[in-house]
């Protein structure tokens, strides 16, 4: 894998963080789950909105170590964040799952520090956040202000509790153990997948998404086969309606042409393929299959007699 795994697009947004403008040999860049919507270790978890505000506060927001605030402790920095959906995956109790997903930089002459993401031992990542509600899962209150307690039972449910409406985003850490077990660095860019969702996911997921150069050439080349296939299968389609067309004139006489031509217009291929098959066998009980000189009983000789008026 390329180290300057820069995305089309992602060296601008870098350089907005930056004194002097950097070239994609000046950085490394990798993909980081800050956090998501399922029930953590600490039994918390994100609200859907909460992400979606998130994704604004984290963008620039630096990455240090064991959230230690100490500014020789600084690592990374964001410099894109988004909050996403993930196409089949759901949460711990069953609701689909969504992600804060950034991208995020060193330079790259921080080769010791790259070296222990590559090799998987900088991994886990932790958040540090204020929000301004922690909602109760069983009473649907402030925590704080009601009679249940995180982590018991009530009823067979689980207490636990989502935090909404954050204030403020002030860091992010690589940590040993993370609250959330999603969190952390994932594998990098791919061209034919943004990381675990492709290109036609994301494109029908109902999110906003943003493509890369790369992937709009390759979204052009979809559009352009498949409108040629279309094309393609709009001509043989017609070709089906026609040869109905005429077997009707046969086999339905009394069918006039604007209800033949409701009855085709939503039929598939397939359906069309059908009902030319059913027309042809009721054609063939209505147009004669011996020629028109042929003697009723006799049947087909080598010399041809079947043909003669005799």
């Amino acid at each position: 894998m390329n180290k300057n795994d820069i995305r089309e697009g992602e060296l601008a947004l870098i350089n907005r963080h930056t004194r002097t403008p950097l070239t994609e040999n000046d950085v490394y860049a990798f993909s980081v789950i800050l956090c998501d919507n399922d029930i953590d270790r600490d039994l918390e978890r994100f609200s859907d909105n909460a992400l979606d505000e998130l994704a604004k506060l984290f963008d620039g927001v630096t990455g240090i170590t064991d959230h230690n605030p100490k500014s020789d402790n600084q690592t990374a920095r964001i410099f894109s964040c988004k909050s996403e959906f993930v196409p089949d995956k759901f949460t711990s109790d069953g609701k689909p799952y969504k992600r804060l997903f950034a991208r995020a930089y060193v330079p790259s002459s921080q080769a010791d520090f790259i070296r222990s993401i590559e090799s998987g031992i900088k991994k886990e990542v932790s958040i540090g956040c204020s929000v301004k509600r922690r909602i109760c899962s069983i009473c649907g209150r402030d925590i704080s202000l009601c009679p249940h307690t995180k982590g018991k039972y009530y009823e067979d449910q689980l207490c636990f509790v989502t935090l909404d409406k954050p204030t403020d985003a002030y860091e992010w850490s690589f940590v040993a153990v993370p609250a959330q077990k999603n969190a952390g660095v994932i594998k990098n860019f791919d061209l034919k997948g943004n990381d675990e969702m492709n290109v036609e996911k994301r494109l029908f997921s109902g999110e906003e998404q943003t493509f890369s150069a790369e992937e709009v050439r390759e979204l052009a080349e979809t559009f352009r086969s498949l409108k040629q296939k279309a094309a393609d299968g709009e001509v043989y389609r017609n070709s089906l309606v026609r040869e109905i067309k005429t077997l009707s004139a046969f086999a339905l006489p009394d069918m006039s042409a604007d209800t033949l031509d409701c009855m085709t217009k939503n039929l598939s291929v397939v359906q069309l393929n059908e009902l030319i098959k059913s027309l042809e066998t009721k054609t063939a009980d209505v147009l004669p299959t011996e020629p028109q000189l042929a003697k009723n009983g006799n049947s087909r000789t080598s010399n041809n007699t079947i043909y003669k008026n005799i």
